[in-house]
């Protein structure tokens, strides 16, 4: 069976810890063991620290002073600040923010629209109706953009039947009036649709 020979780097660093262990026979046992493990903690927090890591061991235990020296230290009851530096391995900084997706509305939105526009003349009244429901629903809207889509919409409807009223009183019945109940009844949803259309292309900016 053999044995993979240590690296370089593994060699200079087991000398260095063997040459602490031999200075520090004075001190006590539990002394001695938060020298070590200290130093062998420093060690390893060294070459994969977040800020400046060093991969180089001679770089590291020349940063750590000679055995002697951190032996001296401990006698005289702790080890110098930079041997017990607590930041040695920063966590990783957070990932940037991902910017919100802004997107022009899906299949529900454009429906709503479809609905509040070329339904509106196909199905008056219910068609910009069930547009507005879906309208309520998304996320794509803000509520001043949707509380000033129902404001026409049924602002538009109410209108049409005002004038419904008011001509029913008169000589109601000739295809002009109902063409102007028709375009009362629908033209409010044909702005609601244009306020819901800006609002999509604002997004999109």
């Amino acid at each position: 069976m053999t044995t993979a020979p240590l690296a370089h780097t593994d060699v200079i660093v087991l000398d260095y810890l063997a040459a602490l262990w031999a200075q520090s026979e004075d001190l006590s046992p539990d002394q001695r063991d938060e020298l070590m493990n200290t130093v062998a903690d420093y060690i390893a927090a060294r070459r994969v620290a977040a800020v400046s890591p060093l991969e180089d061991a001679e770089a590291i235990v020349r940063r750590l002073g000679p055995p002697e020296d951190l032996v001296a230290a401990m006698r005289r009851g702790s080890l110098p600040p930079h041997v017990r530096l607590p930041a040695l391995v920063l966590p990783p900084p957070p990932p940037p923010p991902v910017p919100p997706v802004r997107t022009g509305g899906g299949p529900a939105e454009y429906t709503a629209v479809a609905m509040l526009t070329a339904g509106a003349f196909v199905l008056p009244v219910i068609s910009p109706f069930a547009g507005m429901l879906l309208a309520t629903a998304s996320p794509h809207w803000t509520l001043a953009q949707k509380a000033a889509a129902w404001t026409v919409t049924l602002g538009s409807v109410a209108a049409g039947f005002v004038l419904t009223v008011l001509l029913s009183t008169m000589a109601f019945g000739s295809a002009f009036d109902l063409l102007l109940i028709y375009l009362a009844m629908t033209m409010g949803s044909l702005f609601a649709g244009g306020i819901l259309v800006a609002g999509l292309r604002l997004r999109q900016s």
